[in-house]
C-alpha cells in the first residue's frame, strides 16, 4: 500500500480534498438541474443543451487564459483560490432564477470560476509529486472529485427526499461545501518556480511540440460527440426511473468514476497514458451505443456506471497526457489548452445534441456520440505516439 501511493506529497491530498468538496457543492445541483429547468421553469432539449453546452465551454474555454496568466505570473494558488471562492458564491444564484435565462448567467458564472481554478490548481497537483507517479497524483485528485460527484447527489437525495427540502433550497445549500473547498485550498503550500523560468517565459503557444497539437485534434474529434452528461440523465428518466432513482444511478456512476480514476492513473504511469487512453475511449463508444439503443432500465443503469469507468480514466489520465509534452514552466498553459479543446468541442456537442434530441430523436444523440468515438480512437491511434520526450524549450 506504501509503493501505491509513493512520491506523492500533502499538497497531493489536500488538493484531492478540495476537488472533493468542491464537487460535493456542483454535484448536489447538477443532477437536478435538467429536471428544474425542463419542469419548474418548462424550457425544452435545446435550451438544456444551450445552457450546459455553454457552461462546460465557458469552464473548459477560460483554462486556457487562467494557465497561460499562471504560467506567466508563476502564481497558481491565488488564482485557483478566487476561482474556489466565486464558483461557492455564485450556486445558489441558480436557485434564485425565475427563468431559463437566469439560470444560464448563473450557471456560466459557476462554471467561469471553476475554469480559472481549474489550470493553476492543475500545475499544482502535477507539482505535488514526483515525474514517475505524475499520473497517480492527477489519479488522486480524481479520485477527490468523483467521490464529490458520489456524495452531492446523495446529499440531494437525502435533502429532497427524506427532509423534502425544496428544489430550489439545493442551490442555497451548495454554499457551504464550496467554502469548504476553499479552506482546503488555503492549507496548500506552494512551491515558487526558479525566478529564471518567468523572465524567460514570453508565448507558451508557440513553444508547444507538433505531437501536443496532435493531441489537441485528437481531444476535439472525440470531443465533438462528448455532450453534457445531462442527456444521459434526461435519457434515463425518460425510459420511466424515477427522479430520486435517477440521482441515485447518477450517484453510482460518479462513485465508479471515483475508484477507477486512481488506479488508471497508476496503469497510466505504467503501462504508457495513450494506451489507457485508448481504452477509455472503447468503454465510452460501448456506453453510447448502449445508451442509443436500450430501453432496459436495468441494463440503462449498468451502462451509467460503466460510463463512470471512462470518466475517471479520461479526467485523470487525459490531464495527465496534456502535461507530459512540456517542460514544468509550461505545464499550466499545456492542461489549460487540453481544457479549451474539450470545452470547444463540448459546446458544439451539446448544441448539436440539443437539436438531435428536439427534432430528429433521442437515440440520434448517442449514435453521434458514438461516431465521434470511432473517430477519436483512429486520430489517437495515428496521430499520437505512444512514448513522449519533453520538449526543453
Amino acid at each position: 500500500m506504501e509503493k501505491y501511493f509513493k512520491g506523492l506529497s500533502k499538497n497531493t491530498f489536500l488538493l484531492a480534498f478540495a476537488s472533493l468538496f468542491a464537487d460535493i457543492s456542483t454535484e448536489m445541483l447538477y443532477p437536478v438541474l435538467p429536471v428544474f429547468l425542463t419542469q419548474n421553469l418548462q424550457a425544452g432539449g435545446s435550451i438544456v443543451g444551450l445552457i450546459e453546452g455553454i457552461a462546460q465551454a465557458t469552464q473548459n474555454i477560460i483554462q486556457g487564459f487562467s494557465g497561460w496568466l499562471s504560467d506567466k505570473l508563476q502564481k497558481r494558488k491565488s488564482i485557483a483560490l478566487i476561482g474556489y471562492l466565486l464558483a461557492a458564491i455564485s450556486k445558489p444564484f441558480i436557485g434564485l432564477a425565475s427563468s431559463w435565462q437566469g439560470v444560464l448567467g448563473a450557471r456560466f458564472m459557476d462554471r467561469l470560476s471553476s475554469g480559472i481554478r481549474s489550470a493553476p490548481r492543475d500545475a499544482l497537483i502535477a507539482g505535488s509529486a514526483t515525474e514517475n507517479n505524475r499520473g497517480k497524483a492527477f489519479g488522486l485528485e480524481g479520485i477527490g472529485d468523483n467521490l464529490g460527484a458520489f456524495l452531492g447527489p446523495l446529499l440531494a437525495i437525502f435533502l429532497l427526499f427524506s427532509l423534502h427540502v425544496d428544489i430550489r433550497s439545493i442551490f442555497y445549500l451548495a454554499l457551504i461545501p464550496g467554502l469548504l473547498a476553499v479552506f482546503a485550498l488555503l492549507l496548500v503550500k506552494e512551491h515558487p518556480v526558479a525566478v529564471e523560468a518567468k523572465v524567460k517565459l514570453v508565448s507558451p503557444i508557440g513553444r508547444f511540440p507538433r505531437e501536443y497539437w496532435n493531441y489537441l485534434v485528437v481531444t476535439a474529434v472525440f470531443g465533438l460527440g462528448n455532450s453534457s452528461n445531462a442527456f444521459l440523465i434526461l435519457q434515463t428518466k425518460n425510459i420511466g426511473v424515477s427522479l430520486e432513482g435517477t440521482i441515485f444511478i447518477y450517484a453510482i456512476f460518479n462513485l465508479i468514476a471515483a475508484l477507477i480514476s486512481y488506479p488508471s492513473g497508476f496503469l497510466s504511469d505504467t503501462f504508457g497514458r495513450k494506451n489507457i487512453l485508448l481504452a477509455s475511449f472503447g468503454i465510452y463508444l460501448v456506453t453510447y451505443l448502449g445508451f442509443a439503443y436500450s430501453q432496459n432500465i436495468w441494463l440503462i443503469a449498468f451502462l451509467f456506471a460503466l460510463y463512470g469507468v471512462f470518466q475517471g480514466t479520461y479526467r485523470s489520465v487525459g490531464k495527465a497526457f496534456a502535461s507530459d509534452f512540456v517542460p514544468q514552466r509550461l505545464r499550466a498553459s499545456s492542461i489549460g489548452w487540453y481544457s479549451t479543446a474539450v470545452g470547444l468541442s463540448g459546446l458544439v456537442a451539446s448544441i448539436v445534441a440539443g437539436q438531435l434530441w428536439d427534432h430528429v430523436s433521442h437515440p440520434a444523440v448517442f449514435v453521434f456520440g458514438a461516431l465521434s468515438a470511432i473517430a477519436g480512437i483512429l486520430t489517437l491511434l495515428f496521430l499520437v505516439p505512444t512514448k513522449i520526450i519533453p520538449t526543453q524549450n
